[in-house]
């Protein structure tokens, strides 16, 4: 069973169109998209409809509730008084050129996608979330503890948690006392944050060698793709939102 998941596309549609392109030659069994499909780049209408056209499951991230509420909060967390008024101008921009009917869509999209499997004796419930199950916008760096790690999943009961939302990949098995439990990022499609400027995603292999008794048993593959980076800063310099995206796009932080 290999399981596709994408995260964080943020309106780069020549970022998606790679990615899946580079997914459809892996021949997945299952794509999900953990969110954030709009928002820092000037195509949302048409990644939405490429997600949609490919009838990928998707939740909502903190930037897909914000166009599909209308607001103009989208729940980031910027550092700087300089970051929040590109911010403002990216919300502002998405706003204006999200259709309705895409923006219903948005609104509409679930918050959460549990999966159970089991490979013979052995059960292994996989979670998507965004941020994390108790916030759309909660960020899981790298350098989370293990306790907090392990008490978010222990109470949702999760064996496999993949989520996206900080840009950066990422994957850490940990032992609950019984077995392991996977802590998994599938780090950004449309704008990485880790300096490296090729779209990435994850491939999560799941069959009857998987296991939580071990730490190596889940088997969790990092892929990155290139693709037109230039095309999308340019877009992005010409479409009215802060140049300075173009930047950060081409040089991925």
């Amino acid at each position: 069973m290999k399981i596709a998941l994408i995260s964080d596309i943020h309106a780069n549609l020549p970022a998606l169109e790679a990615v899946l392109q580079d997914i459809d030659g892996r021949n997945p069994d299952m794509i999900f998209c953990l969110g954030d499909l709009v928002g820092y780049a000037p195509w949302p209408n048409e990644v939405i409809d490429l997600i949609r056209s490919r009838r990928i499951p998707t939740i909502a991230g903190n930037y897909d509730e914000g166009i599909g509420l209308h607001s103009d909060e989208c729940g980031c967390a910027y550092k700087t008084d300089e970051e929040k008024a590109m911010g403002k101008i990216s919300i502002r921009l998405t706003n204006e050129w999200t259709t309705e009917d895409r923006r219903l869509y948005l609104r509409r999209l679930p918050a959460h996608i549990a999966l159970d499997f089991q490979f013979g004796t052995e059960k292994i419930k996989l979670l998507l979330v965004h941020g994390s199950p108790r916030k759309i916008n909660e960020y899981l760096f790298e350098d989370r503890e293990d306790k907090s790690l392990l008490r978010i999943m222990k109470e949702e009961g999760a064996d496999i948690m993949a989520f996206g939302h900080t840009h950066k990949p990422w994957h850490r098995a940990m032992s609950d006392g019984e077995q392991f439990v996977h802590a998994v990022n599938t780090g950004s499609v449309g704008k990485p944050k880790d300096g490296d400027p090729r779209a990435g995603y994850v491939m999560l292999h799941l069959d009857e060698k998987s296991s939580l008794k071990n730490a190596a048993g889940i088997r969790v593959e990092f892929i990155r793709v290139g693709y037109d980076v230039g095309k999308t800063a340019q877009a992005i310099e010409q479409s009215g939102l802060p140049v300075e995206y173009a930047g950060m796009l081409r040089k991925a932080y």
